[in-house]
């Protein structure tokens, strides 16, 4: 088994041992291009194979305000990407709280397209009680969800890495690999630097993954909240 692997298993194994009385919901939390959705997928994957218990997977980007309403920043500002691309106000109402204690447990996994361009349609559906959430994103220790997550996992690596990996990986729908490294240095990691300086999710986070290394990653606990 691969150093991978071997965190993956480790990571499940501490989602399985959080006891709620609702579905337990946890945090995939990190950077642009940290590695976040890789993770959750497998994370979900690997607890599919070792429990029976309803694992969900959703994508916090499908969470994203319509660009219309991002009025009080100018919308390619690092302050407008902190504060107004995500709905945490739908995120809390939509998910995470019928989730929790006292919950209905009835939910939406997606809110918006991922571009946030067009609204989507999306089933409203029953969780079941002892149901897992992995859920993935940026800025999900802000205090407006801080409070909504059973388990929070951060996954780290530094803005240098930020950079090199976003910039190959959004070449794709940008014009070129420097626009979209342009963008990554006067829009997204300023604005993950606010959210970094104000907030240390590191520190306050469970389970902290450096994911510098993805074949190669290393966990730590930093604290229990439970």
């Amino acid at each position: 088994m691969g150093d991978r692997a071997v965190v993956l298993v480790k990571l499940a194994a501490e989602v399985l041992s959080v006891e709620r009385g609702h579905p337990v919901r946890v945090a995939v939390d990190g950077c642009s291009a940290a590695g976040k959705t890789t993770l959750a997928d497998e994370l979900a994957e690997v607890l599919r194979g070792r429990t029976a218990r309803e694992v969900i997977r959703v994508g916090l980007d499908y969470f994203k305000r319509a660009p219309k309403l991002r009025t009080t920043y100018p919308i390619e500002s690092p302050e407008s990407y902190y504060h107004e691309v995500y709905d945490n106000e739908a995120i809390r109402a939509r998910l995470l709280e019928p989730l929790g204690p006292g919950g209905d447990r009835r939910y939406t996994t997606a809110i918006r397209q991922a571009n946030a361009a067009d609204a989507l349609d999306v089933p409203v559906r029953t969780a079941a009680p002892n149901a897992v959430l992995i859920a993935d994103g940026a800025f999900l220790q802000r205090p407006e969800l801080n409070n909504c997550w059973d388990l929070r996992i951060y996954v780290h690596v530094s803005f240098e890495t930020v950079l090199q990996r976003g910039a190959v990986r959004d070449a794709a729908w940008m014009d070129s690999q420097e626009a979209a490294a342009h963008r990554y240095r006067t829009r997204y990691i300023p604005g993950e630097r606010l959210y970094v300086d104000h907030h240390n999710p590191a520190a306050r986070a469970d389970l902290v993954v450096d994911n510098e290394h993805p074949t190669a990653p290393v966990l730590t606990r930093r604290q229990t909240n439970r």
